[in-house]
């Protein structure tokens, strides 16, 4: 004799779908684990791997700031050769090899400006562009001296319209850069040298509207008569 089907209740329902999937869940595992396991020791592997590339990328930070300290003595000084090469036998290290050890780190990048600063002081141009354009960190001032410093470049090769473009690009890194009206003041220098005297004039009057206490602000009604 048919008896009629009890009806499940929803609990029942719910229970009897968790059970499913905790069975499918475990044939899977079973099928797979070998895979899984693999997987999973490779994820472990990866963590490790950039737990310790950046670990070590903070001591050589470290390090390449330690050296820095070291060098900057020689370069206050305006030893920009010996600042360069260091000082043999000591823990002055040069801002050459600093360079070439750390200069991936964020005080490695710092040290190419001061490389650069250095060469340019000693008219090795070619080098001190080099380093100039070589710099990559996060700092804004730093970003700002890399760009003038090309600037500076361009201008000695009487490419004036670059080097004027590179200064306005440079006084536009950071409002908070106390460089920024002399970067000005060079752009509007460089753009009359190109013949750009509607750019010069923006640039110069913009000194003279916004920077009342700076140096620039005094020199630049020397230029904006020249273009009037």
């Amino acid at each position: 004799m048919l008896t009629k089907k009890k009806k499940l209740s929803k609990k029942q329902i719910k229970e009897d779908k968790l059970v499913l999937t905790y069975y499918k869940s475990l044939n899977y595992f079973q099928e797979n684990k070998n895979r899984i396991v693999i997987y999973g020791v490779a994820f472990i592997a990866l963590v490790v791997l950039v737990f310790v590339y950046l670990q070590g990328k903070a001591e050589n930070n470290m390090k390449a700031g330690e050296q820095l300290a070291n060098v900057m003595n020689l370069y206050d000084k305006g030893s920009y050769l010996e600042a360069i090469q260091g000082r043999p036998g000591t823990n002055v290290e040069g801002l050459k090899k600093i360079v070439d050890n750390y200069g991936s780190t964020e005080n490695g990048e710092i040290a190419k400006i001061y490389l650069a600063n250095s060469y340019f002081m000693l008219d090795k141009l070619d080098d001190a562009f080099k380093y100039y354009k070589d710099y990559d960190g996060s700092i804004d001032i730093f970003k700002a001296a890399s760009l003038a410093g090309q600037a500076g470049y361009y201008a000695y090769k009487n490419e004036f319209e670059k080097a004027a473009d590179l200064y306005r690009q440079a006084s536009r890194v950071s409002d908070l850069d106390v460089s920024n009206p002399d970067y000005m003041l060079k752009a509007g220098i460089n753009y009359i040298k190109a013949g750009k005297k509607d750019e010069a004039k923006d640039i110069l009057e913009k000194i003279k509207k916004d920077y009342a206490s700076s140096t620039a602000f005094r020199e630049a009604d020397k230029y904006l008569a020249q273009i009037d």
